[in-house]
């Protein structure tokens, strides 16, 4: 029993073998996470290149107010366009992000220049707007 489960071992390492030296073969795409990427997929550069800033939906609707998010995400946009920073920078509302505070709102800032380290804040609508616009205007690359 032993020598036929060996065998077939054998046989299964062979097959793999092969498959695997076949697929390099045929196909160069590269890896991601051990799978083929698929190449066909068309990207693109966005405008806001600097970045992004994602206002949670979600954290109003705990909250009496349900339109803060909302007014603080048209205020950043208008602010923005104001400055001249609206191609750059791109304001986002978004679901949950997962931070939940009691009060205030989360916001995002994803920017280029941040090297995977986005600043997730906890602001009150109203009186950080300014903070959060600095915020902004610091990841302007």
């Amino acid at each position: 029993m032993k020598k036929l489960i060996q065998r077939i071992k054998r046989l299964f390492q062979r097959i793999f073998k092969s498959f695997a030296s076949n697929s390099q073969q045929t196909s160069p795409l590269p890896l991601i996470n051990s799978r083929r990427l698929d190449t066909s997929i068309p990207s693109v550069s966005p405008r806001w290149e600097s970045g992004l800033v994602l206002v949670c939906s979600q954290c109003t609707n705990e909250q009496s107010s349900s339109t803060a998010s909302e007014d603080l995400e048209n205020w950043l946009k208008s602010r923005l366009k104001f400055e001249g920073l609206w191609g750059e920078f791109r304001v986002v509302s978004t679901s949950c992000l997962g931070v939940c505070p009691k009060a205030g709102i989360t916001v995002v800032i994803v920017s280029n220049g941040s090297g995977g380290n986005s600043p997730c804040l906890i602001v009150n609508p109203r009186s950080d707007r300014e903070l959060v616009y600095s915020y902004i205007k610091q990841n302007q690359g």
